[in-house]
């Protein structure tokens, strides 16, 4: 399965059960994949919506290539090994980085 097709069947289980974001504040998650490029991951009134492209103001910005962006949405990847090593750079507010972790933790 793609990442993207990862990230929609995440968004979805986001979407179905909001428990876990219905209380967080409306963010702008982009994810700059290297054969894709912009998506952004928007969390807006406790629901989820993904946008093709940069369609808005990113507060954080993580680029990574689709295998690690696959790890990140299975809570398997070592974010802190990944930064350390080059294999995810973050622009932008670095505690939201963690933040969209967390969330995806909660999901899996």
């Amino acid at each position: 399965m793609s990442a993207i097709a990862e990230l929609n069947e995440l968004v979805s289980k986001m979407n179905e059960n909001p428990e876990h974001i219905k209380n967080e504040k409306n963010r702008i998650f982009q994810v700059n994949l290297v054969q894709y490029g912009p998506l952004q991951m928007i969390i807006q009134d406790g629901r989820v919506l993904i946008k093709e492209g940069q369609a808005e103001q990113p507060e954080v910005i993580l680029h990574l290539n689709e295998e690690n962006f696959s790890k990140l949405l299975k809570d398997q990847l070592n974010t802190t090994v990944a930064f350390m090593t080059g294999g995810l750079k973050v622009e932008g507010k670095m505690g939201l980085a963690l933040k969209l972790q967390d969330i995806v933790k909660k999901y899996q």
